[in-house]
């Protein structure tokens, strides 16, 4: 049943992070040609994940001590999910590649908003909440939204193209002196909006994709931040510290940044002598799937 208390959202794509550490000096010290066959098939395998019509695949070197590649997996479901980790961890290269960490999540548009307008006309409509007729009225008003042209971009749209990364995963406090769940839905929702409204003033010079992962990972939310400046993820984070949904109710746990590119490329990490680059090729891939 819907609560009307609770914040509905529009899900689509799973998501699975993973972030791993290159052996590189073990992978330096193969024979060439047993080098260029690993290579070879992963990026035979990584294409394939890539370009696939049910999902996509985004490829990053990460910076620092945390890990050295992120993988980056979207799929229709968890068996999709599944079958793309078990086809990575089949391939020759997975033996130079330990895992370091993962983060599993389901793409979602929160709806704050809509939510509260949603129950506002069933209560015009004088619907009695949790009531077959509520249910079924509610549900059709979220299929509407989910049918609005730009919540259908956003849900479906292909892994930002961009060259800089930064993800990271977060909460809601919900401790005995400061608790989020404990808001008001009228509070909650106006601070989301004043919350949304820096996310907008950064229209154009960054990408954001929120996903979340109550109930399959350790944080609730994951964020993903896509720019072609990573300046621009210090400042919009930063600005945001002090949005009170941040300041007051929000923990953060690890960042991981660093910089995307193609998958033809993957050679040329692997190699390390050259910073692998995200191709204009790879960049002009579809918006949706």
């Amino acid at each position: 049943m819907r609560h009307p208390n609770v914040p509905e959202s529009l899900d689509s794509w799973s998501i699975l992070h993973r972030m791993l550490r290159l052996d590189r000096r073990r992978f330096d010290a193969l024979d060439p040609a047993a080098r260029a066959a690993i290579e070879a098939e992963a990026v035979a395998a990584f294409t394939a994940l890539a370009g696939a019509p049910d999902g996509d695949l985004g490829v990053a070197q990460i910076l620092g001590h945390k890990a050295d590649l992120m993988l980056t997996h979207y799929a229709k479901s968890f068996d999709e999910l599944s079958a793309a980790e078990m086809r990575v961890d089949k391939l020759a290269l997975r033996d130079y590649l330990e895992p370091v960490t993962s983060y599993v999540s389901i793409l979602e548009l929160g709806l704050y908003e809509a939510t509260g307008k949603i129950h506002a006309e069933l209560r015009d409509r004088g619907l009695k909440p949790h009531s077959e007729e509520w249910t079924a009225a509610f549900d059709a008003a979220l299929g509407e939204q989910a049918k609005n042209p730009r919540n259908a971009a956003r849900l479906w749209a292909a892994i930002p193209q961009r060259r800089y990364v930064c993800f990271y995963p977060m909460d809601k406090k919900r401790g005995e002196a400061i608790n989020w769940y404990l808001l008001p839905y009228e509070e909650r929702a106006a601070l989301m909006l004043d919350h949304g409204k820096i996310g907008r003033s950064f229209h154009g010079l960054v990408t954001q994709v929120i996903s979340g992962s109550i109930g399959f990972d350790d944080w609730e939310w994951g964020v993903d931040l896509y720019a072609d400046d990573p300046l621009v993820f210090k400042k919009l984070i930063y600005e945001m510290r002090f949005d009170e949904a941040s300041a007051r109710y929000a923990a953060f746990g690890p960042f991981y940044t660093g910089v995307q590119f193609a998958v033809a490329e993957l050679p040329e990490f692997l190699r390390g002598e050259r910073v692998p680059e995200l191709r204009a090729l790879e960049a002009a891939q579809p918006a949706l799937r």
